[in-house]
């Protein structure tokens, strides 16, 4: 930073700002005051772009319904226009957890906006008195409102790419069902073995999993997408033209290319954090089906000698620094804590909804950086999962038709044909004797070869049979 400064002023008194910095006064007492977590709000761009979005459509219609002048309004679009390209994103520095509702981020994108927009016009940072963050860049506004609907727009533009992310796993998975679509093996239940599956099927419920979870998402994304703009205060308009929620909002739709709409009440849509809780379930609901997954890659995977052997997944580090040759399954294990991390950043969130007092809910900044904590990482573990490990899965094909073969679980496909009493003492005397059950069952003159030859088709044993 420049050791020139500039001096500004707010009700608490006046402070040296440095003077390149496009940030001012009440930025510089939520630097010293959040020196929380040491990421930025600039952290989730996301956010800084739809915080630019929202000034701008409300400059606009502003200008639109003549309470600002046009010569100003048309350099804070400008200066808006550029921070939604992506410049001067390293000004907004307020640490993302922070105390007053999420005014010090309102009072950052003020400012920041401010100074631009007065150097668009010819003048220096700080000369308030041309065109100023509060009774210009602010007007109509309050953090109560700005906030929030900022909030949800940024959280549609990152759920994106989660989505993205996910459809990508799905289609993985999906192309593993096709591969492995003939290779038979054991289903189970409880660990224990049950009945005959193919290895493709295993493959396909998992790729059905992550393709419900985001239709699930896309469910929640339509609740986030009623905002509160215009509410200002608590919710009861104050300090706005009565034309300007409606207008401002149909603009940022306008801007963002995301349908926002204006909540029917607005008063209660200020107090309400309803739709943040009802998206962190989405996104846990998510966090847990995908490491139930990450489970099951590390089942079917382990030994290989003393586990289960039936998939190998691809090699990705060295797994022991003591134990050679060993290859761990390190890309489910990190997809599992990401899970463990989402579970957690949603108690955090129900907490902090929960946590809301009267017109307003203190507690939005950490709602925010826990759902795009879990969206961020969540929407990597999906890049991971699918580029590091799901592309790669082989099938150990032969070990798996042993196992179909020697299984007692083929005991069941013979109900039908020798009955519940004959087709448990071929299980119990294949599990005791080490024997096939189909031997024991041509042995004891139970069916006939062709009998049986018909009753253990693959087709036969992993569907329903047509008649």
């Amino acid at each position: 930073m420049s050791n020139t400064t500039r001096t500004e002023h707010d009700l608490l008194g006046d402070r040296d700002v440095p003077n390149d910095v496009y940030w001012g006064i009440h930025t510089l007492r939520a630097i010293e005051n959040y020196q929380i977590t040491g990421r930025h709000i600039s952290s989730y761009p996301e956010l800084v772009k739809a915080l630019a979005l929202v000034k701008r459509a409300a400059t606009v219609a502003n200008c639109q319904l003549g309470h600002l002048d046009p010569q100003r309004a048309d350099a804070i679009t400008a200066a808006c226009r550029d921070i939604e390209d992506g410049k001067l994103h390293d000004q907004f520095v307020v640490d993302v957890i922070q105390g007053g509702a999420g005014t010090s981020t309102n009072m950052n994108a003020n400012e920041v906006i401010a100074n631009l927009a007065l150097e668009k016009l010819g003048k220096a940072k700080g000369d308030y008195a041309a065109l100023h963050p509060l009774n210009h860049v602010n007007m109509s506004q309050s953090t109560n409102d700005v906030y929030p609907t900022t909030l949800k727009l940024a959280i549609v533009f990152a759920i994106q790419d989660l989505l993205s992310a996910m459809a990508a796993l799905h289609d993985a998975f999906s192309a593993k069902a096709t591969e492995f679509s003939s290779v038979l093996k054991m289903g189970r239940t409880q660990l224990q073995d049950a009945v005959p599956m193919t290895l493709g099927q295993e493959f396909m419920t998992y790729a059905i999993m992550v393709q419900e979870d985001m239709a699930r998402l896309e469910e929640a994304i339509a609740l986030i997408q009623e905002v509160n703009l215009g509410a200002t205060a608590i919710g009861t308009g104050i300090n706005t033209d009565i034309r300007y929620a409606k207008l401002a909002t149909e603009l940022l739709s306008e801007f963002s290319g995301v349908r926002l709409v204006p909540a029917h009440n607005l008063i209660e849509a200020t107090q309400d954090t309803g739709s943040f809780v009802q998206l962190s379930g989405v996104l846990k609901r998510v966090a847990c089906k995908l490491s139930k997954v990450c489970n099951d890659l590390r089942l079917l995977s382990s030994g290989p000698q003393a586990g289960f052997n039936e998939i190998n997944l691809p090699e990705r580090a060295a797994g022991s620094s003591i134990m050679p040759g060993k290859v761990n399954p390190i890309i489910p294990e990190v997809v599992n804590q990401i899970a463990y991390e989402v579970i957690g950043n949603d108690m955090t969130i129900t907490m902090a909804s929960e946590a809301g007092q009267l017109q307003l809910n203190a507690f939005e900044p950490i709602i925010a950086h826990s759902l795009f904590k879990s969206i961020e990482h969540l929407a990597a573990g999906c890049r991971t999962l699918t580029d590091n490990c799901v592309v790669g899965i082989t099938a150990n094909v032969e070990m798996l038709a042993e196992r179909v073969r020697c299984s007692a679980g083929l005991a069941t496909a013979l109900n039908p044909h020798i009955g519940y009493e004959h087709s448990t003492w071929a299980a119990r005397e294949a599990l005791r004797s080490g024997r096939s059950v189909a031997e024991l069952v041509l042995e004891k003159g139970l069916m006939t070869q062709a009998e049986l030859d018909d009753a253990l088709r693959p087709e036969v044993l992993t569907a329903p049979r047509s008649h």
